[in-house]
């Protein structure tokens, strides 16, 4: 099944979307999702709201890219990166990746792959908008080490897992 990678302005139907990701399948034992939602805080400071732009046309095959990547080295089925762009305020989600598999730990590791390539490298810029000023956010050394855990090729694992 080919994967779903979407960036959009509106708010992510996440039910809806995991629905269609699955369908019919009745291989699909496993389903991981993740949705990342706007805190009320950045760095203990209070925000009004995030702003997220992007490079229509890169970004999403920059998405592609690595979604291949996680086909290539998990038994993935089905894959999902849907990602907001646009003022975001609090409580409001931001990205959601699911991935589909036969097993659990090939879901749940395709699933963190993406999220850390989404927050290291994917092609988006995050402004903060709090107490009427607004910062462009830097790249964090925590996400980039997490990241980093993706550099070698994955163990071999037991499928049947």
């Amino acid at each position: 099944m080919p994967a779903i990678i979407r960036l959009q302005r509106e708010p992510i139907a996440i039910a809806a979307e995991v629905e269609k990701l699955v369908g019919a399948h009745k291989d699909v034992g496993a389903v991981v999702t993740f949705t990342g939602i706007c805190r009320a805080d950045e760095n203990g400071a209070p925000i009004a709201a995030l702003t997220l732009e992007h490079y229509p046309g890169m970004a999403e095959a920059e998405i592609a890219r690595h979604v291949e990547e996680a086909y290539a080295r998990w038994p993935l089925l089905a894959a999902l990166v849907i990602h907001r762009y646009g003022r975001i305020v609090p409580g409001e989600d931001i990205v959601l990746v699911a991935t589909a598999s036969s097993h659990r730990h090939a879901a749940f590791a395709a699933a963190e792959f993406l999220m850390d390539y989404l927050k290291t490298r994917a092609p988006f810029w995050k402004q903060v908008e709090s107490a009427g000023t607004t910062a462009w956010v830097e790249a964090k050394s925590a996400d980039d080490a997490a990241a980093e855990r993706w550099s070698a090729p994955p163990p071999q694992r037991d499928a049947a897992k």
